[in-house]
């Protein structure tokens, strides 16, 4: 995301991640990462909870799936940084409009299966116009469906 940033602000969107780890940690995570966008704590898991967001389990390493995704991140030059309080939440991805409008939800059916960019920045063009635009289709399909 870090490298689409300015695209997204020049859609008309901000920015923002939740993470799981206490301060400290998030504090390594933004350095290491180097994202300037918010980055809030969640040391409980409310926000993920009610999001509706999964948590994996052992069988999802051995997926071919997780394998292809630990490939691409390898290949892209990210590396696993040290597991925090629960390494098996699954994250998602979000766009929210004004007027308390849900526009885009991705929810992770396991690891790196994560929104594109390129779907993430669709939503938030589709929903930068003043008039608020039509709504993007929330992504609720598993990965292999997509």
């Amino acid at each position: 995301m870090r490298a689409h940033e300015n695209e997204f602000k020049q859609a008309g969107a901000s920015l923002a991640a939740i993470g799981l780890g206490d301060a400290h940690y998030a504090r390594a995570f933004r350095e290491e990462a180097g994202i300037t966008f918010p980055l809030l704590i969640d040391e409980n898991r409310l926000a993920y909870k009610a999001a509706g967001l999964k948590s994996a389990n052992l069988l999802h390493l051995l997926r071919s799936d997780n394998s292809e995704a630990r490939k691409r991140a390898r290949t892209a030059g990210f590396k696993q940084h040290r597991a925090g309080r629960n390494p098996f939440q699954l994250g998602g991805s979000f766009v929210f409009a004004p007027a308390n409008r849900d526009v885009y939800a991705h929810i992770s059916q396991t690891f790196g299966d994560n929104a594109s960019v390129e779907a993430l920045l669709a939503a938030a063009k589709t929903n930068s116009d003043s008039t608020g635009g039509p709504f993007h289709p929330l992504d609720t399909k598993p990965p292999s469906e997509s």
